[in-house]
């Protein structure tokens, strides 16, 4: 029996927690193939889990925040309200 989708609300977190790997990359200088190697993934596996199109493991996210240099709180945390 297949699993039902997650509510929006999640795939919405999973692409903002995609774009936090992302940004933690960029600033490491590093590629996704650099990342994708070393934690192992296949890139096109990364590459979904960096655009929110697939959940990563707990195992997986603690792979990538060690790779990258970060905190895996840095890679999850959610950002802070716009203060008005």
């Amino acid at each position: 029996m297949p699993r039902p989708s997650p509510p929006s609300w999640v795939t919405d977190r999973r692409r903002r927690i995609g774009d936090q790997i992302r940004a933690a990359r960029l600033h490491a200088n590093l590629t996704q193939e650099a990342v994708a190697n070393r934690v192992p993934l296949e890139r096109p596996n990364y590459v979904r889990i960096e655009q929110g199109q697939a959940a990563a493991s707990i195992d997986t996210l603690i792979l990538i925040a060690h790779v990258i240099g970060v905190p895996l709180s840095d890679l999850v945390r959610e950002p802070e309200p716009e203060r008005e």
